[in-house]
């Protein structure tokens, strides 16, 4: 009796410690998130011959006076391969049309954020695309007047004016919010990443993607750079 006790308690010591991680527990600690941090270098080449970026051949209506813009803000960093779950949550953005051009040239928001497109110039503008992503007209309003438009599908969408063409933006539409576009200095952060194993993607419209393998884990902080081969916008 004395060794069957023992063999009963054994049992009972392994039961308990099979009950120490609950399958509610399991999948907390496999949801665990972690953080994507580092930097975005910028390299240059030589331009060689572009493919047209216009919607149309160019027609300058005033006097052109873009706005300097760092390269480096041209830049969007983000996860590929990874699932959301839960409500996505939504900005209202602004993409100003100012001087002939799209200020910022490139946005990034989440599915389900609006965009307002305000006139600050003493002329009449227009807001379209024909992007797969979001096709749309805004029609042409004068100074001081805005339309909005909420982006309802992940993807590119490239906007021009038709009265300039020689504006043009990007919006990137992202599924989820494991994105940024880098500080002045390269500089970027992706938190609450949900643990395993991803892509992370380094994207410019000049050179398209370039991609790095990352490892999110837990609690820690996974460091990474990215190096853009940056062609020198045509003068």
């Amino acid at each position: 009796m004395r060794h069957l006790h023992s063999f009963s308690l054994g049992l009972i010591v392994v039961g308990l410690a099979g009950l120490a991680r609950s399958p509610a527990e399991a999948i907390r600690q496999s949801t665990e998130t972690g953080t994507i941090a580092g930097r975005v270098k910028l390299t240059t080449r030589v331009p060689g011959a572009r493919l047209p970026t216009n919607a149309y051949p160019t027609r300058r209506v005033g006097r052109r006076n873009l706005p300097a813009i760092p390269e480096i803000q041209n830049v969007v960093v983000y996860v590929k391969g990874v699932t959301f779950r839960g409500t996505l949550p939504t900005v209202t953005a602004e993409l100003k049309q100012e001087d002939e051009a799209f200020v910022p040239h490139i946005l990034a928001i989440t599915r389900g954020s609006t965009v307002s497109f305000p006139n600050a110039d003493p002329f009449f503008h227009n807001v379209f695309s024909l992007s797969g992503a979001a096709s749309f007209n805004l029609g042409r309003y004068s100074q001081g007047h805005t339309h909005t438009y909420k982006f309802t599908k992940p993807g590119l969408v490239k906007v021009y004016c038709d009265i300039h063409s020689h504006m043009s933006a990007t919006i990137m539409v992202v599924d989820h919010p494991y994105f940024a576009i880098p500080g002045v200095d390269g500089t970027f952060e992706l938190r609450d990443v949900p643990s395993g194993q991803y892509t992370v993607v380094g994207w410019h419209e000049r050179v398209g993607e370039r991609t790095l393998p990352v490892r999110v884990e837990p609690g820690k902080t996974t460091s990474i750079e990215i190096t853009l081969p940056v062609e020198e916008p045509a003068k």
